[in-house]
């Protein structure tokens, strides 16, 4: 029993999740040393801030860029690594000249294909450690889902409030204006009929 519990914190990948705010004209960088042959991915949601949008860079650590995108409200990004090194993935809020954007990010780091395989040339390497690898990986997805679907929640719940609060602002100031009119018309006909004596 402890061997299969060591086999599932072997198979399972990790995930750092992370809320960052983003001031106008900033970047911010975050980097992932792994080895080649190891799977990575980049969720990311803009949750707050002018108009949802940011720009973002993948980099490999030979400088090419991987993925990149601009004034984008949400990714989803997936790739194996095709050589050892650090790999930068950066957020950049530098179009944006005074808001400050708040953007939830998972960053995904799976095992490397190497080390998932070196046991099977032993004949140790078993269906169920495949099993239990498919499950991590279907496991870690759903997570991703439901943290995305949170956050979407979040912001959609966000923006249905602000707009009732528009639209309750604008029923009082019409409202107030056809009161207004009201009085106005009422206070107008009341002299237009006044009878006036000449003494």
């Amino acid at each position: 029993m402890n061997h299969i519990c060591f086999v599932i914190l072997l198979l399972i990948g990790y995930t750092n999740a992370y809320y960052m705010t983003i001031d106008a004209h900033a970047e911010e960088c975050f980097f992932e040393k792994v080895s080649a042959g190891t799977k990575l991915g980049l969720t990311f949601e803009v949750a707050e801030g002018g108009f949802l949008d940011i720009d973002f860079n993948i980099v490999g650590p030979n400088g090419q860029t991987i993925e990149s995108g601009e004034r984008v409200s949400n990714g989803k990004y997936a790739f194996k690594a095709d050589m050892d090194g650090v790999y930068t993935y950066c957020f950049s809020n530098k179009m944006s000249t005074m808001t400050p954007k708040i953007v939830m990010f998972t960053i995904d780091v799976g095992e490397p294909t190497a080390e998932l395989h070196q046991d099977s040339a032993n004949g140790n390497h078993t269906k169920l450690e495949e099993m239990i690898k498919e499950l991590s990986g279907a496991l870690r997805t759903v997570k991703h889902e439901q943290d995305y679907m949170n956050l979407r929640e979040r912001v959609h719940r966000t923006i249905n409030e602000s707009t009732n609060s528009r639209v309750v602002m604008w029923s009082f100031f019409e409202a107030f204006v056809l009161l207004t009119m009201t009085a106005g018309q009422v206070y107008y006909l009341k002299r237009f009929f006044e009878v006036r004596r000449v003494v």
